[in-house]
C-alpha cells in the first residue's frame, strides 16, 4: 500500500540558537497510508501538536521533510495553500474559531476558498452538515446560539467540506461531556467508514484511541516510542505504564487478571474482546 503522507526525519528546533533552544519533534519518521485511521498519542509535551502543524505546513520544518502524495509539501513554497486543503487540521476547541454570522456561512467559508460556488458549494455545505449531525434547520441559525457540542460539530463540518484528503484531528471531544464525546467520535467514525478518507485522531485519551483507530503512533519526549496495531501496542503496557501513559481501562482489568492467574491476554483493550475470553474461559471450565 502506497502512504499518503510521509514524514522523513522530522526535526522543529524552537529557539535556536538561544539558551531556551530545544527540538519539540526530534528525527521524527513514520508513514500515513490511504484510508487509514491512525491514532497519536502521548502525554503533554511529548510533540504531538508540534508534529501535526506540520502535516498541513503550517510550522516548517528544522529539518527533514513531509511528502504529501509523495512530493515535499515545501517544494514550492507559494503553493502551501493548496497543500491546507488537502491535509485539513481541526485544532482542539475549533469552535472558538467560528465567525460567521449563520451556521451555513461557516461551513461554507472553507469550500469558498476553494473556489466552489452555487450547487457545488451548497452540495458541500449540506453534506457536511449531515456527516456531523447539523439539521437543515440549524444552518439558518447563529453559530454563536447553539451548545459547546454543536458548535464542535459546525466546526469540523467546515473542514469537512473542503473534502480533504486527510483530515487531522486534535483533541477533538475535549471538554465535552461523556455521551457528547462519544456522539462526535460516532460522527466522524461515520465520515471515515463512508468517505474513505485518511483519519489522524491526537487525543489524551487511550481507551478514545483503542476505541476507533487501525494503529497507533505513541510519542514520549519528542521522538516515537513506538507504534503499530492497538493489540501490538498494548502487549507492551508495562513499558506505556513506565514511560508515564495510560493504558486502556480494560487492559489494565486484562492485567490485574492475568496477574492473578488466570490465562487472559494482557493485551486486550475493549470489553468484548476481554468479555469473549472470559465466556471462553467459563466454557472450558477455566474460570467460575
Amino acid at each position: 500500500m502506497e502512504p499518503i503522507l510521509q514524514i522523513k526525519n522530522l526535526t522543529h528546533t524552537y529557539g535556536v540558537g538561544t539558551p531556551f533552544q530545544r527540538s519539540a519533534v526530534e528525527d521524527i519518521t513514520f508513514d500515513v497510508y490511504n484510508g487509514e485511521f491512525l491514532g497519536i498519542i502521548g502525554h503533554t509535551g511529548s510533540g504531538k501538536s508540534t508534529l501535526i502543524q506540520h502535516l498541513n505546513g503550517l510550522l516548517k520544518p528544522t529539518s527533514g521533510q513531509i511528502l504529501l502524495h509523495g512530493r515535499d509539501i515545501w517544494a514550492e513554497p507559494k503553493k502551501i495553500r493548496d497543500v491546507r486543503f488537502k491535509v485539513g487540521l481541526v485544532f482542539q476547541y475549533p469552535e472558538y474559531q467560528l465567525f460567521e454570522e449563520t451556521v451555513y456561512k461557516d461551513i461554507a467559508f472553507g469550500p469558498m476558498n476553494q473556489g466552489k460556488r452555487g450547487e457545488e458549494l451548497d452540495h458541500c455545505v449540506r453534506e457536511a452538515a449531515r456527516l456531523v449531525g447539523v439539521r437543515d434547520d440549524q444552518l439558518e441559525k447563529s453559530p454563536f446560539e447553539l451548545s459547546g457540542g454543536q458548535k464542535r460539530r459546525v466546526a469540523l463540518a467546515g473542514v469537512m467540506a473542503m473534502e480533504p484528503d486527510v483530515l487531522v484531528l486534535d483533541e477533538p471531544t475535549a471538554g465535552l461531556d461523556p455521551a457528547g464525546r462519544e456522539n462526535l467520535m460516532a460522527n466522524i467514525r461515520d465520515y471515515h467508514r463512508n468517505k474513505g478518507k485518511t483519519i489522524i485522531l491526537v487525543s489524551h485519551s487511550m481507551d478514545e484511541i483503542a476505541r476507533n483507530v487501525d494503529r497507533i503512533l505513541v510519542l514520549k519526549s519528542a521522538r516515537v516510542l513506538m507504534s503499530g496495531a492497538p493489540s501490538e501496542v498494548f502487549q507492551q503496557a508495562g513499558e506505556l505504564l513506565s514511560a508515564g501513559l495510560d493504558v486502556p481501562q480494560i487492559t489494565r482489568v486484562a492485567r490485574v487478571l492475568k496477574e492473578r492467574g488466570l490465562p487472559i491476554d494482557p493485551a486486550v483493550y475493549t470489553v468484548e474482546a476481554l468479555e469473549e475470553q472470559l465466556l471462553a474461559l467459563r466454557k472450558g471450565g477455566g474460570v467460575c
